[in-house]
């Protein structure tokens, strides 16, 4: 079996709570996040890359990336603290 290390990227991410916070990613990330996001009822669905039309549903507590191609999705928060570390 062959090993690999994952490459280091620089990504965004905004931590998914609510409302606020889904108001939050608009305003910071603007139509691109908008276009591929929806919060209705309490739910925040977002349509990635490799999902094309059938979207990944964001939990409270999950982190949402913005990745290196601009694309965005849900990372829950015990896998998005294994795999990476604040800059700041």
């Amino acid at each position: 079996m062959s090993k690999f290390r994952k490459k280091p990227v620089v990504i965004d991410a905004l931590r998914f709570q609510d409302r606020s916070s889904y108001n939050a990613m608009v305003v910071e990330w603007g139509d691109s996040f908008a276009s591929v996001a929806r919060f209705d009822n309490g739910v925040l669905t977002i349509k990635t890359l490799e999902t094309h039309n059938t979207p990944l549903i964001a939990s409270p507590g999950d982190w949402i990336v913005r990745g290196v191609k601009g694309e965005f999705y849900p990372c829950r928060s015990d896998i998005f603290e294994e795999t990476y570390e604040a800059l700041e």
